[in-house]
């Protein structure tokens, strides 16, 4: 179902993201003592009592700075109040109110969204009430205190919030969705591809590395179909990050690779396909996750009729052991084949929960095997395959009985996936293959049970 949105407000470094934590399901929210660490709004699944909904992350809002990143802070926040059922307006109960809190209550109040008044960092009940007390001057109502970190005072706070929500029976039905993580490393432009496919501004973008900090959620529909798209931070080699918040981005795009259907690995066009970009493949291959190549600013790049020939061809020299996944050539900036992404991304997903019938495995083996027999090892033992089956979907697994797996050099196992890839196809996704040491006298025991009238 498409569930109603909290949006969560309030100047920088009140606790925003701790109460986010503390209201979600998920607590994937980066807290770090440091003003500034989420700028993007990101969306994560709450509950209270009978009623499920999105709370909204933003960036600390600062009405009379615009240096940096804080008027594109002021562009995400006012995004996720337009689309809000309900908004929670964070202040700090140990500074009490502040000049830029006013401000901010000013806005609201100008809005059409119910606000709710929490006033975090009211760790003792008895002080909270006196805490609380000193907002009533910002005429938003009840002030509710509540410690984020510790939970007091949350149930009272969401007690009233649901309120404001509509009834779980009163919601549309969501439909499966396909879950797309965008990664790369830093500045080669994923935040710009996101609002490329979405048609509109949710990630703040800026030529600055590092801008988005957290994994970003989009849900965008194409043709029927939804996608869940996620940016994530960017990527670098793991000698150059300390400890802080770019620490913590990173752990939450390895999450958002592990949580997503198929990744788009995006490449800068302009430095090619670098030893960080190479491990980040192996990561998602290592993760079972289908994919699709991006070599993004291709607009930058001087062409002739072959370039883009002789590119792709570095670009599988270069990736060669996720030779697997397609490649598309695009310019997230004008737009170029943006449009072509997410018909990547379909065949890839169909691949990698594709599910294929055991006569249909042993018809490619039994062929496979004709074409070129298993390998005799020294001591004159050849090996057997009996048979293959499939195990598993996301990403597809197939079982091959043999009579001895060390007997199958590595050669031979890439044969036998490249002869399953050239038969059944398999675009965009890994395939995974387990080779079972097996018994004669087992095997025939299975083929008499299979046959048994």
């Amino acid at each position: 179902m498409s569930l109603p949105i909290v949006a969560v407000i309030g100047r920088p470094n009140v606790g925003k993201s701790t109460l986010v934590n503390r209201l979600a399901i998920s607590r994937n929210a980066i807290v770090h003592d440091e003003p500034g660490i989420t700028r993007d709004r990101t969306y994560q699944p709450a509950f209270w009592q009978d009623r499920d909904f999105l709370v909204v992350d933003t960036g600390g809002l600062v009405f009379d700075d615009d240096t940096e990143f804080l008027p594109l802070i002021r562009e995400q926040a006012i995004a996720a109040l337009q689309e809000a059922q309900a908004a929670i307006f964070v202040v700090d109960g140990q500074t009490g109110p502040s000049p830029a809190d006013e401000e901010i209550a000013q806005w609201l109040r100008q809005q059409s969204v119910p606000v709710l008044l929490a006033v975090n960092k009211c760790e003792s009940p008895e002080q909270g009430l006196i805490q609380g007390a000193q907002f009533w001057e910002l005429n938003l109502g009840e002030p509710y205190p509540l410690s984020a970190i510790h939970g007091n005072g949350t149930g009272e706070l969401l007690d009233q919030l649901i309120t404001h929500l509509p009834p779980q029976e009163d919601l549309p039905e969501t439909p499966p969705e396909t879950k797309v993580a965008i990664v790369g490393r830093p500045n080669v432009g994923k935040s710009t591809l996101l609002n490329a496919l979405t048609g509109e501004s949710r990630a703040i973008v800026s030529p600055i590395s590092g801008t988005t900090r957290d994994t970003i959620d989009m849900v965008v529909e194409r043709n029927g179909t939804t996608y869940r798209l996620i940016d994530t931070a960017g990527i670098r080699k793991k000698k150059n990050v300390e400890y802080g918040a770019e620490f913590f981005s990173i752990n939450r795009a390895f999450k958002a690779i592990r949580r997503s259907d198929v990744v788009l690995l995006v490449i800068d066009a302009v430095d090619g396909v670098t030893e960080q970009d190479q491990k980040l493949a192996n990561r998602i291959m290592e993760e079972g996750r289908a994919a699709v190549i991006i070599v993004n600013k291709w607009d930058a790049i001087e062409k002739d009729s072959y370039t883009i020939y002789d590119y792709e061809q570095q670009v599988r020299d270069r990736l060669y052991f996720c030779d697997w996944a397609e490649t598309l050539f695009i310019s997230a900036m004008t737009g170029q084949r943006v449009e072509r992404i997410l018909e990547l991304v379909d065949r890839a997903a169909e691949s990698h929960q594709r599910r294929v019938t055991t006569s249909v495995i042993n018809e490619v083996l039994e062929d496979a095997l004709k074409r070129h027999s298993p390998p005799t090892t020294r001591q004159g033992k050849q090996g057997k395959i009996y048979y293959g089956t499939q195990v598993s979907t996301q990403p597809p697994a197939i079982a091959l009985f043999v009579n001895d797996p060390k007997r199958f050099n590595e050669n031979y196992r890439r044969y036998i996936e490249k002869q399953f890839r050239q038969q059944l196809a398999f675009p965009g996704t890994p395939i995974r293959f387990f080779w079972r040491g097996k018994k004669v006298r087992d095997v025939e025991r299975s083929a008499n049970r299979a046959t048994k009238v």
